[in-house]
């Protein structure tokens, strides 16, 4: 038996508040830091009030499929990936792996550009977390959270659970004094948004991206699934962490709009949150949310850059990865799935110095690239819902899990028309040249590269990022 072939070696197996805190901890990071000033830029409190019952309707959905996909298909323990894999073959498998873990990359150079950002404040060669002396700075934060995580799983998952009550704190702290300092005129004032907002639908459509990132690692407890105590503890982490975050962010950006006028808020400095309880309290407001946003950061970056190696690492077990993926230190830790996850965010972290706004180019491109994978996961569990003795589930599927699937589709359709053209076209670039690990994996397995239909997805792929680079170069697209 190869090494890439051999069993994961047995570790601590995770309960559902393990579990949960997971979820909240891959879910609470540098996005909620900035809804304000994003969601000011595109749009009033109505607007953010229809955007988030759409998004928090939507993604419940999305977590409702996860859990159902639990509990029906226990033997598909890589979540996202896998369940493309199952419902809709290898290649756009590998490319809801590739798809996720890429995201999971570039959502933690958002994490670098804020944390340099708030520091930026007080030490203004570091800017707004986009300077050469900020992506030093970032670089080596970087790789020593890849020292940190190589000594083991268990013990990364242990700080997570620690940083993860840390970092709720400072959150909850600002939506009390914010309902304290609320000012109804003011709130009143910013409802209808403002000329430049547009209309209602482009004020909601110009938010869906922020509210993706944000709620990025609903679906975590899935990607652990291989290490949970219980399979329906899957399911069961994924709904509450998903409730808990949800009522969290929201309430943060609807009290924001009481505090100061959209305008003002559209022009703050990232994290957002700082400035507005600054506006109310004064100094100590700021400073207090800039050490809570640290915290938060850095245990955001944790989880996430575990997940994002377990997906290749698994992905690789599989052997829809190359071999040398699926390879497992002491500890349970995929060193070499780690290693090329570090290095993929230290590649887009160099780029966001040619970047207009980094942290924004960041933010939605780390959405835009989830999408995919989300997709193709809900359009799955149609499948299941539908026709579930066709496909391997376990026990009967109800007329309710059918709807629940097909909205969580629509869902994240629209969101693909809502994350428009720009970014559709970076991610194909992204997508593209990732074929070439496909095409090890094959060629380790000595098997036929393509299948026909996998033959013109890989054309549209490569067509679509040929646009994409053509796009950059005339200056169509800016970064």
């Amino acid at each position: 038996m190869s090494h890439a072939e051999a069993p994961v070696r047995p570790v601590a197996k995770l309960s559902l508040l393990t579990l949960t805190a997971m979820v909240v901890g891959s879910m609470v990071g540098a996005g909620v830091f900035s809804l304000p000033r994003r969601f000011a830029q595109e749009t009033g409190v109505a607007g953010a009030l229809i955007a988030w019952a759409v998004a928090g309707t939507g993604m419940l959905m999305l977590a409702f499929v996860f859990q159902a996909l639990a509990v029906r298909r226990p033997d598909l323990d890589a979540g996202v990936y896998a369940y493309a894999k199952a419902g809709f073959g290898e290649y756009l498998g590998f490319f809801s792996a590739f798809g996720y873990w890429a995201s999971a990359c570039v959502g933690n150079v958002t994490y670098w550009v804020l944390i340099m950002s708030t520091v930026g404040a007080l030490v203004p060669v570091l800017g707004d977390g986009d300077t050469v002396a900020a992506v030093v700075v970032s670089s080596a934060g970087l790789w020593g959270f890849f020292l940190l995580i190589r000594r083991g799983v268990k013990e990364a998952a242990a700080i997570n659970r620690i940083v993860t009550v840390a970092k709720i704190v400072p959150i909850v702290f600002f939506v009390i004094l914010a309902l304290f300092y609320f000012e109804p005129s003011v709130f009143a004032d910013n409802f209808g948004g403002t000329d430049y907002a547009g209309s209602l639908f482009d004020q909601v459509r110009g938010t869906m991206l922020a509210t993706v990132f944000v709620f990025l690692g609903v679906e975590g407890a899935s990607v652990y699934s291989r290490h949970a105590k219980r399979r329906e503890d899957v399911g069961r982490a994924t709904v509450l962490g998903f409730l808990s975050v949800f009522a969290v962010f929201a309430s943060v950006t609807i009290v924001s709009y009481g505090l100061l006028p959209m305008a003002e808020l559209a022009e703050l400095r990232q994290p957002s949150m700082a400035g507005v309880l600054e506006s109310a309290v004064g100094t100590w407001g700021k400073v207090f949310i800039s050490v809570g946003l640290i915290v938060s950061v850095l245990g955001a970056y944790l989880a996430w850059t575990l997940m994002a190696a377990e997906v290749l690492f698994v992905a690789a077990k599989d052997r829809d990865m190359p071999r040398f993926l699926g390879r497992s230190a002491a500890g349970d830790v995929p060193e070499n799935a780690l290693l090329l996850t570090t290095c993929l965010s230290q590649v887009v972290l160099v780029v966001t110095l040619f970047s207009a706004d980094a942290f924004t180019f960041a933010l939605d491109l780390t959405s835009a690239l989830s999408l995919i994978p989300f997709l193709l996961a809900a359009a799955f569990a149609v499948k299941v819902a539908g026709r579930p003795e066709r496909w391997g589930a376990v026990g009967r599927s109800t007329r309710r899990e059918l709807v629940v699937a097909v909205v969580a589709t629509l869902y994240t359709a629209f969101l693909l028309y809502a994350a428009g053209l720009k970014f559709v076209l970076v991610s194909f670039i992204l997508y593209a040249p990732a074929t070439f690990l496909f095409v090890k994996s094959r060629r380790e397995q000595r098997r036929r590269l393509f299948s026909p239909g996998e033959a013109v997805i890989c054309a549209v792929t490569v067509a679509g990022a040929a646009v994409g680079v053509a796009a950059l170069a005339v200056g169509w697209i800016e970064l």
